[in-house]
């Protein structure tokens, strides 16, 4: 079941203006921008259709790309309502007899008083949220807390390259273009690992440029990218060790290739050598049916186009993958940059 959590973040600060390219001069590649996922979007990135049947869904979303009306309360009540009278719609278009999504008021740091209870949800997804949030640390213990063991919070953001002063932080406009709240994206690591999760899977990152002198001006040396992360919460077991697996092509719509952050893609019978974490989590998660999973040197069985056993440098930091994938976009021809360097759908 998906649960739709419709925050009000029109409260913070309410001068949050257009995605793409508000009135501060801020633009992102269309297309291409991770922290602005279209509807079911996500959803269709996790595969919610298929291997996640039966699970527990939890999507966290803001008010989109319109302009938030001047009483935060009224547009609470439209933006619930206008998703309330899709159900129907999506009901018939799937075959469904009872509604399988339900959508709530509430804050993402305060789930517990929107009535979510402890350890019950599978996913939670969260599209351009927690940087409107002040207090990030208590988003993250939130999203812990009622995530169940194996689970994992899917979430875009924006992050920055450095700690943001006060003019960045307080300044009306980059706070509405969901620049003046961005995280130091190396804290993201730090407070993870302090409430208890994995360390963050990056999965795509695009840079954010910005067009306005005055705008240039305030952020000064200061970069900022949008990127999309997996947080993965397991139980505590004996330390993992380096494995090889196998993907087995389980997985309905990634049947032949599983991409499952910027590091790791998975081809069906293939060999991969993964380090520490990701031996854990592909052990102790959803994915745990979808691979055969050996310590380093035990004999596989024999596969038809088995890869070389190979090991790899993860990449962690979201402007290095932003960089390399502008690069590879001036590379590709106009005709096919879309296939070869599009947004990744992960699983």
């Amino acid at each position: 079941m998906t649960l739709g959590l419709a925050g009000p973040e029109v409260r913070r600060g309410g001068t949050a203006l257009g995605r793409w390219a508000g009135s501060g001069g801020i633009s992102r590649t269309p297309g291409r921008d991770p922290a602005c996922l279209p509807w079911g979007g996500a959803s269709g990135a996790l595969g919610l259709g298929s291997r996640l049947r039966g699970a527990q869904v939890l999507e966290s979303r803001d008010r989109g790309d319109m302009a938030a009306p001047r009483d935060a309360e009224i547009w609470k009540d439209v933006q619930v309502e206008v998703a309330k009278k899709y159900i129907g719609y999506h009901m018939e278009k799937y075959g469904f007899q009872v509604p399988n999504v339900t959508f709530i008021h509430g804050y993402i740091e305060k789930l517990g008083e929107a009535g979510i209870k402890n350890e019950s949800y599978d996913i939670i997804i969260s599209n351009c949220v927690i940087n409107l949030v002040p207090d990030k640390q208590e988003v993250l213990k939130e999203v812990y807390r009622v995530l169940k063991h194996g689970g994992e919070l899917y979430f875009s953001d924006v992050y920055a390259s450095l700690e943001l002063p006060e003019e960045i932080r307080t300044h009306k406009v980059l706070w509405g273009e969901c620049l003046g709240g961005a995280l130091y994206w190396k804290d993201l690591a730090i407070l993870a690992q302090k409430i208890g999760f994995c360390p963050p899977r990056l999965v795509t990152a695009s840079l954010i440029t910005v067009q306005n002198k005055e705008v240039e001006r305030v952020i000064g040396n200061c970069r900022f990218v949008s990127a999309t992360f997996r947080l993965f919460k397991l139980l505590k077991t004996e330390p993992a060790k380096r494995c090889q697996v196998i993907y087995n092509g389980g997985i309905t719509g990634h049947k032949k290739e599983l991409i499952f952050d910027a590091n790791f893609t998975f081809k069906e019978g293939e060999i991969v050598e993964v380090d520490e974490e990701t031996a854990a989590i592909l052990k102790n998660s959803r994915f745990a049916q979808d691979f055969l999973i050996t310590p380093i040197g035990e004999k596989l069985p024999t596969c038809g186009g088995c890869s070389a056993l190979e090991s790899k440098d993860v990449i962690t930091d979201p402007f290095k993958l932003a960089e390399e994938s502008d690069n590879m976009m001036s590379r590709c021809p106009p005709d096919v940059a879309s296939g070869c360097c599009g947004t990744k759908k992960s699983c």
